[in-house]
């Protein structure tokens, strides 16, 4: 007899999970689990391991979806070269924040640049996100 046969039987409570749970478990990251980008200025994805799309939607503004869901992971961004020609000098910030369970806003600005680029400025950059 099943264990959902005994415990009605029994006059027990069975729950049944559901497809939907074990798909929502399987999506979440294991512990331990690192998802990382190689971003060029112009959206480019250079490089990649758990992030399959870039959309650059703006000077400086890009969106990145993710395999799974990193509701519950730590977000790194730096502003680099990734392996082209040098952004050139002065100060560079960049700003990674979720959108979703599985999407990543990103902002890049060149703060010591020349108006307008002092708000928004396309620039390389690199991700890291530690589940």
């Amino acid at each position: 007899m099943t264990a959902a046969a005994a415990a009605l039987v029994a006059g027990g409570v069975f729950t049944v999970t559901g497809v939907a749970a074990q798909d929502a478990a399987a999506a979440q990251p294991a512990a331990g689990t690192t998802f990382w980008a190689k971003v060029a200025a112009n959206g480019n994805l250079l490089a990649a391991s758990g992030i399959g799309n870039v959309n650059k939607f703006g000077q400086g503004r890009y969106n990145l979806t993710t395999d799974a869901d990193i509701s519950r992971c730590a977000l790194t961004g730096a502003i680099n070269t990734n392996g082209g020609s040098d952004p050139g000098p002065g100060s560079a910030s960049i700003l990674v924040g979720a959108v979703d369970a599985r999407t990543l806003f990103v902002r890049t600005a060149t703060p010591s640049g020349p108006s307008p680029r002092s708000v928004d400025d396309d620039r390389p950059f690199s991700l890291l996100i530690a589940c």
